[in-house]
């Protein structure tokens, strides 16, 4: 377990500068409209929005747009109001500013591109919001992706147990497999059976997350591994499967380790930072994905903005570089494939490890 333990440290050691390629993308992404805008004759293309636009969340579906024209499906809008109620209506009723029950999408901070509620005074709040949006839609999408495939492998074996499968569910097969007896069996020990099923899954809750947001088209192009909302509740479900099932060694280790005892008493150096560690990991969890989902999707975004950022300077110019940039934005479409199976490789093998660690046996002492 220690070295595994070792080897997972080494893989996160390897991505220290993530944070640091999305500080310098977003410097990018935010300081080149001010060129841009500068020879449009008509309203400046912002590449910030653009870019943003298409790696957060919305109450709509983005589909293409033709000139002045935007194709997108209208989602549905569930929102309670501070006096008045439950309402639920058509995303497109707020479509180009318009305000349609007292309601709104906000177009200033600190509530910008969120449903806002106008009270009779004007003040602008922000109500009870459980709709159904991109993320959201997506996320029920791959569900129910992840649910046909679990019962169509299930079928398969209750009408032919003895006869392996073929095609794409042998190849879900031998995933599951490789998943049960690589990651999961090594790293969680005698207990793995227990947390087989959660952790098997994350794995492909998350796989096939990163694959359909790499589908430019509906139902696909959702940026759901790079919200940090939704990377964050998949992290409290790894904590909890952590710590509410954690051993007595578990526990021992954390409020008393083994350690020498002035660093026990009088001031408990290191149960407080063994203590600090359970929090420690879902957060390590939680921004790793995010953040390597995030930034892949915004360098694809960027490619694509390059080209009517010169585009607006030259004619000539954008052409030329257009070529360049749609050559790196498919080139880093094939990196973000690699990426997707990657992250959620890694996302199912922290976690196990985690598990693993709370799951461990006593400590024989040698003589």
């Amino acid at each position: 377990m220690r070295l595994i333990r070792n080897n997972v440290q080494k893989k996160m050691s390897s991505n220290k500068y993530i944070g640091l390629e999305i500080v310098l993308l977003l410097l990018v992404v935010f300081l080149l409209p001010v060129h841009a805008g500068e020879t449009a004759e008509k309203k400046a293309f912002n590449p910030g929005e653009f870019v943003v636009g298409h790696v957060t969340d919305s109450y709509s579906w983005h589909i293409t747009k033709s000139g002045e024209t935007e194709l997108s499906i209208p989602l549905l809008v569930i929102v309670k109001s501070q006096d008045r109620g439950w309402f639920a209506f058509n995303s497109s009723k707020l479509n180009e500013g318009a305000t349609y029950q007292g309601f709104k999408i906000a177009d200033t901070d600190p509530y910008r591109n969120k449903v806002v509620e106008i009270l009779p005074n004007e003040e602008i709040v922000r109500p009870t919001d459980i709709s159904i949006t991109k993320d959201v839609a997506s996320l029920l999408i791959c569900a129910t992706l992840v649910l046909w495939i679990v019962l169509s492998l299930a079928r398969h074996y209750k009408k032919a147990p003895m006869k392996a499968p073929g095609g794409f569910l042998g190849a879900i097969e031998f995933v599951v497999i490789f998943i049960q007896d690589e990651v999961i069996k090594p790293c969680v020990g005698n207990d793995y059976k227990r947390y087989s099923p959660y952790l098997l899954t994350l794995f492909f809750f998350i796989l096939i997350n990163n694959l359909m947001g790499l589908i430019p088209v509906f139902p696909g192009g959702a940026n759901v591994s790079g919200n940090l909302a939704i990377t964050s509740v998949m992290a409290v479900c790894t904590f909890l499967a952590i710590n509410l099932f954690g051993n007595k060694e578990y526990w021992k280790d954390i409020f008393w380790p083994e350690v020498p005892t002035w660093l026990k008493v009088p001031l408990p150096i290191m149960p407080f930072l063994e203590l600090f560690g359970i929090f420690t990991k879902p957060i390590a969890l939680m921004v790793r994905l995010f953040a390597n989902m995030l930034a892949g999707h915004m360098i694809a975004m960027v490619f694509m903005a390059m080209i009517f950022i010169f585009g607006a300077i030259s004619p000539l110019l954008g052409t030329g570089v257009s070529v360049f940039a749609i050559f790196f934005a498919i080139f880093m479409n094939f990196l973000e494939l690699l990426v997707c199976v990657i992250q959620a490789y890694v996302f199912t093998l922290l976690s196990s490890v985690f598990i693993g660690l709370s799951r461990m046996e006593p400590h024989k002492k040698e003589i």
